[in-house]
């Protein structure tokens, strides 16, 4: 081979082996990126597994407030439930108790009636043996005295058959009345049973209940759940009653009060700070003001009052008004807003039964609920609000004293 041949040669190796290198250079670059994007590709993937057992995780934290609403809601419900039942139980019972009673009279008529077809009977077998009624009617030959003689037996044989139809009609009602009987009886089984199945719930309702509310009592991840909860009800509330007061102004076309007007017109309800009546008997359990809890020292600040009182006690307006609003109130149970005009409202919370409706007037001592524990976390018990402006008044300031 000649020397140009070789170096020909030699060139062309050189250039294949480059352009080897710059492949295999190439190709390793390539792999680097795709192990790259992988590992891109899985650290998004696992971020988003995380959101979503994050977002999981939240799902499943319900609510405190919530679950106890709904457990509160479900026990007034199957609460209803079982008033009813025992509403017809008690007249099921009360229909069984008189048909019973009629049945009693109806078998001691009957009894009479068998007693006075059983005379009839023997008297018309003592005929038969002698010989019949015909040889009686013409054993006599005066016609005067047989005209008597078939008077007499057409009279007795009305008489056998107004008994038998007596006796008849008797039986049929006294068995109607005992098919009644035992008809309602088994009305009656059915409606204990049931009642029975009906309190068993509220029984495990009753009970869930008091495990929450022992959590938010003795466990801090609870109980500081609640403080928050609360403390986001109690705003919802105060922009809820804003809303009030602005509608009720614009009903009654009044313009929003000036900055700086703060002080309470010395008029109507505004005249009886120290004087009003108490909402309900009880003593106050939780004051107005800032609040610090014993265990948790958790800082709370309480726009009312808790007035501790018997489930079921009377609720009554402190003063005459106009009722606005009534229902379930998140955080605070069945709640009772009053309107007393002159910027004033009254709220009364953890009531059992609302017994006004909204659109209402109401005198001073009026009888608007009964006490009760829904939204409570501490048992029956009244909650009350005096409110000038929206703006909370500190309620034993407005009450009267007791001795």
């Amino acid at each position: 081979m000649s020397s140009r041949a070789a170096l020909a040669v030699g060139l062309i190796a050189a250039l294949v082996a480059g352009t080897a290198g710059a492949q295999s250079a190439s190709k390793r670059g390539e792999d680097s990126i795709s192990a790259e994007q992988r590992k891109l590709q899985q650290t998004e993937r696992q971020l988003r597994e995380e959101r979503q057992k994050a977002a999981d995780a939240r799902a499943r934290e319900t609510s405190v407030l919530a679950e106890l609403e709904v457990i509160e809601r479900r026990l007034a419900d199957k609460q209803r439930d079982i008033a009813r039942l025992d509403t017809r139980i008690k007249r099921a019972a009360g229909d069984v108790k008189t048909l019973r009673g009629e049945i009693q009279s109806l078998e001691s008529l009957r009894g009479g009636q068998q007693a006075a077809l059983g005379r009839r009977l023997r008297a018309m077998y003592k005929v038969h043996v002698q010989g019949g009624a015909l040889p009686m009617l013409l054993s006599g030959e005066d016609p005067g005295t047989r005209a008597a003689a078939v008077r007499h037996l057409t009279s007795l044989a009305s008489l056998d058959a107004r008994l038998i139809q007596e006796y008849r009609g008797t039986t049929e009602r006294l068995e109607d009345r005992r098919g009644r009987e035992e008809s309602r009886q088994k009305e009656l089984a059915s409606l204990r049973a049931d009642a029975q199945r009906e309190q068993s719930e509220v029984d495990r309702d009753a009970a869930k209940r008091r495990i929450l509310l022992a959590k938010v009592r003795d466990e801090r991840a609870y109980h500081e759940r609640m403080v928050g909860e609360l403390t986001e009800a109690a705003r919802r509330l105060e922009a809820f009653i804003r809303d009030l007061q602005a509608k009720q102004r614009r009903l009654a076309k009044i313009p929003p009060p000036k900055p700086g007007t703060e002080i309470p017109p010395a008029v109507g309800f505004g005249t009886l700070r120290g004087r009003l009546p108490w909402p309900t008997e009880g003593r106050v359990v939780s004051a107005f003001g800032a609040q610090v809890h014993p265990r948790f020292g958790t800082r709370t600040f309480r726009n009312g009052v808790d007035i501790e009182a018997g489930e079921g006690r009377d609720v009554a307006a402190v003063y005459a008004g106009h009722v606005v609003y009534t229902g379930w109130f998140k955080g605070y149970g069945n709640l009772i807003i009053l309107d007393h005009d002159n910027e004033y409202f009254t709220l009364y919370a953890h009531v059992a039964d609302i017994l006004v409706k909204e659109g209402d007037d109401v005198k001073q001592g009026q009888r608007i609920g009964t006490v009760g524990d829904t939204g409570s976390l501490e048992g029956p018990r009244l909650y009350f609000e005096v409110r000038y402006q929206g703006k909370p008044q500190n309620p034993e300031q407005w009450l009267r004293q007791r001795g």
